[in-house]
């Protein structure tokens, strides 16, 4: 096996020889296995473990385990500790997902602490044929049943093309040692009862699964690769076309779709929205109409549909005294300077006459109600929400206008228009220039 890996590494991940590596291993066979490849190709790695203390004895027997192995190798080696069904619970995760986000958290801490260049996992085809089935069994798109990516950020899974039968051969012919966990005979997992029930009925019936299985990722992964290059044309022709919340879509070309409801989920489904019938349905809604994934909102907007990351609600008033030279905001940070003179103007600055001002300032969102002098139009008053609407702007937008204010008075929309009765006159003595960015 150490040639058909070698080669392997060679063809697919030539840039692991020359990188800083960190190998996760757990003590099972396909980690062990994984170590001692990297060993004997003289990679330069240190062994992450994780004790999750699910199993008592045997999670500490593990761990003794690879602190073993990595004195044997000569590796430096690292270990952490977590109470797993605290944070399972706490968090209301189970104890699966609570053990995978701890394990991959602590690992990217660890890496970009002590600056490795990657992180090996040692999952293999077989892996990668569970995952297929689990998500088939659950129902998911063409992503989910593209197999797990040999390569994903910082994360690189080398033995991704070998089978567990392969490996466990390469254990037994070098007399190696691992350690073997009680609960992968559980079927109670559903992993596990395919692992056990399901995977070997189909590999009796072809003997060749395995084989047979990469022909059919390569071909889906085809088809995800073209429809990529379908999404990404739509952004070249302002279709989809981003925001400063996320991105939003044009009603009247998603209409021209013979597929509507496969485009949408091809745009959504990263964002966690499930409701598919109802993303649909916003096509021909009242602007105004949302549906809601657990973290993100689809909007109905007019001409477009917005999607945009939830926040809290809860907006607090920032106050601004007299000595604040800058001030950090949600929109970006607001600097406050003297001037001698007005030189540029834009939506991001404005001059002020500072005697008009009545300190501290405040900055909060706007307010039905509220009403403005805007500057140029010669003392008229206008609603904010008649000048929102008159801007165009979007539902979100108007959610994310900001207003400083002195005392009750509107001094300027940030990053909009200022008012008429804080400008600077020909009478002004000391000008505060203000400027968001």
């Amino acid at each position: 096996m150490i040639g058909n890996f070698e080669t392997h590494i060679n063809a697919k991940l030539s840039f692991l020889k020359n990188s800083k590596l960190l190998l996760a291993i757990s003590g099972g066979i396909d980690s062990v296995v994984l170590t001692y490849l990297c060993y004997k190709l003289g990679f330069n790695i240190a062994l992450a473990h994780c004790n999750f203390n699910l199993r008592g004895k045997e999670s500490d027997a593990d761990e003794d385990f690879v602190l073993q192995l990595a004195e044997d190798l000569d590796l430096e080696v690292f270990v952490e500790s977590f109470d797993t069904t605290t944070f399972a619970q706490d968090s209301k995760l189970s104890i699966q997902m609570a053990a995978r986000i701890l394990r991959y958290d602590w690992f990217e801490t660890l890496a970009k602490q002590l600056k490795y260049d990657y992180i090996l996992t040692a999952h293999h085809a077989d892996d990668n044929l569970e995952t297929f089935l689990i998500n088939f069994t659950r129902g998911t798109g063409l992503d989910g049943l593209t197999g797990i990516p040999e390569i994903n950020g910082k994360l690189v899974r080398p033995l991704l093309p070998f089978s567990r039968e392969f490996i466990e051969f390469y254990a037994k012919e070098n007399h190696l040692k691992w350690r073997d966990d009680s609960s992968n005979a559980s079927t109670k997992y559903m992993r596990n009862k395919l692992r056990h029930d399901v995977i070997p009925v189909l590999k009796e019936i072809n003997p060749s699964l395995l084989q047979s299985f990469q022909t059919t990722l390569n071909n889906l992964q085809g088809s995800c690769d073209i429809i990529d290059d379908r999404i990404e044309a739509l952004f070249k022709e302002g279709i989809i076309k981003l925001t400063p919340t996320g991105f939003k879509l044009s009603i009247f070309e998603i209409k021209k779709f013979h597929n509507i409801k496969a485009y949408l989920y091809r745009f959504l489904n990263a964002y966690g929205f499930t409701e598919w019938d109802d993303v649909t349905n916003l096509l021909n809604a009242q602007p105004g109409k949302q549906v809601f994934s657990k973290h993100w909102r689809l909007v109905k907007d007019r001409d477009y549909l917005l999607l945009s990351e939830l926040v809290d609600d809860e907006r607090s008033i920032i106050t601004i005294s007299e000595t604040d030279k800058q001030v950090e905001t949600p929109l970006g940070i607001l600097f406050f300077d003297e001037a001698d003179a007005i030189l540029e103007t834009s939506k991001t600055i404005v001059y002020v006459d500072k005697t008009t001002l009545n300190f501290p300032l405040t900055l909060r969102t706007w307010e039905e109600g509220d009403v403005f002098f805007p500057l140029g139009m010669d003392g008229k008053k206008k609603k904010v929400s008649k000048y929102l609407k008159d801007e165009k702007q979007s539902l979100l937008e108007k959610e994310q206008t900001w207003v400083l204010c002195s005392g009750k008075a509107i001094i300027w929309i940030v990053g909009m228009r200022a008012d008429n009765r804080f400008k600077v006159s020909e009478n002004t003595k000391h000008i505060l220039r203000i400027e968001l960015k």
